[in-house]
């Protein structure tokens, strides 16, 4: 099994906005030092306690400072680009990176990034519609030669064809070839995205907020849609978000993920979730009231919160519960004391890694 981050970024809304990048870049250097295999940066503009409207900017950064761990965004928010702009600017990255870029997609479902953009987000199918096209135009954009064209519902685009006297027309390809590697993230327990995932053969991310119970239901999408190409779905290929925090002891672990993780779901998380599909998918019991998911059934039933052998314990279980998977993504926290932050991503790979180095 292989450890990533996954960086939402979640910081409180005191924090300044400069002091939250920092502290992110410290983590992927940490991290990058550590071993940790990979890191995902999200994307949203109205989201306050997510201030990352820009996370190819935090990676171009994170680049430089690191060595080995590759970056990628956690997601694109596909409807929310122009997808000329789009390919141009993730194929430069990729350039920048390497080799260490990978390209997280989604479609964007938080009403209010979508409302800045003039989106109409109670159509979720025109959404669901102009994610779709921008991914399409990106991919073939980047596999044209000569003059491309493209009319559809929502762009229409004429890139003119190398002039090779002038040097002008497109020519902006990724390092990478034909693409980066393309993640998908996925939220729901019947993600028709996770399914996409599996039929194209493309990284399939399953979110934290799902409970252990829709795991396996996750894994059969994933099985299904490569089925359906034809192709047999590769469990080392998988990842399973989760918050993590971990502390030289059981008491300690537990004082500071309540004090930063349930920080985090009562201030920021709750408040949004709340009647929505996205409390019912950390149900352990689909009967269970909302009011039960609580800090204190989170942090027993779906958090992955302890010393290293409780943490690698918890990690075992939900490696069980599921089948079996490839990388977890550890989701980044922002403690008041950063220092908890640092020693819970030392613990997680030093400590707790080895506890489950059996786990292919």
């Amino acid at each position: 099994m292989q450890f990533g981050l996954f960086m939402m970024p979640l910081h409180p809304p005191y924090r300044s906005f400069a002091d939250c990048y920092d502290r992110d870049i410290d983590q992927l250097v940490l991290a990058d030092r550590l071993g940790f295999c990979e890191a995902w940066l999200g994307e949203h503009l109205t989201e306050r306690w997510e201030n990352a409207p820009a996370p190819d900017l935090l990676i171009a950064k994170a680049l430089a400072l690191t060595d080995h761990i590759r970056l990628g965004t956690g997601v694109t928010l596909l409807a929310l680009h122009h997808p000329v702009y789009l390919a141009h600017r993730l194929a430069m990255l990729d350039h920048m990176a390497r080799g260490r870029f990978q390209w997280g997609i989604g479609g964007g479902g938080i009403p209010t990034d979508l409302a800045i953009f003039g989106i109409d987000a109670s159509q979720p199918s025109d959404v669901r519609a102009r994610s779709a096209e921008v991914l399409d135009v990106v991919l073939k954009l980047w596999a044209s030669e000569g003059k491309f064209s493209y009319h559809g519902r929502f762009f229409d685009i004429d890139a003119p064809e190398m002039d090779n006297v002038k040097e002008r027309g497109y020519y902006m390809k990724p390092y990478q070839q034909p693409h980066p590697p393309i993640a998908v993230a996925a939220s729901t327990p019947t993600s028709a995205s996770i399914r996409m995932a599996g039929e194209r053969g493309w990284i399939p991310m399953t979110s934290s907020l799902l409970s252990r119970p829709y795991l396996q239901g996750h894994w059969e999408l994933i099985a299904e849609g490569a089925a359906s190409a034809g192709r047999a779905a590769d469990r080392s290929q998988w990842r399973i978000a989760r918050d993590v925090f971990v502390a030289p002891t059981p008491s300690l672990a537990r004082e500071r993920a309540r004090a930063v993780l349930g920080r985090n779901y009562v201030q920021h998380q709750l408040p949004n979730r709340a009647g929505s599909i996205q409390i019912n998918s950390t149900k352990i019991d689909p009967g269970m009231p909302d009011e039960a998911v609580d800090v204190d059934y989170l942090m027993e039933n779906v958090w992955i919160v302890g010393d290293p052998q409780e943490c690698a314990d918890q990690i075992r279980q939900l490696y069980e519960a599921c089948g079996g998977f490839g990388t977890l993504l550890s989701i980044t926290a922002d403690s008041d004391d950063a220092s908890w932050d640092h020693e819970s991503l030392r613990l997680l790979m030093e400590e707790v890694g080895p506890r489950v180095a059996d786990l292919t």
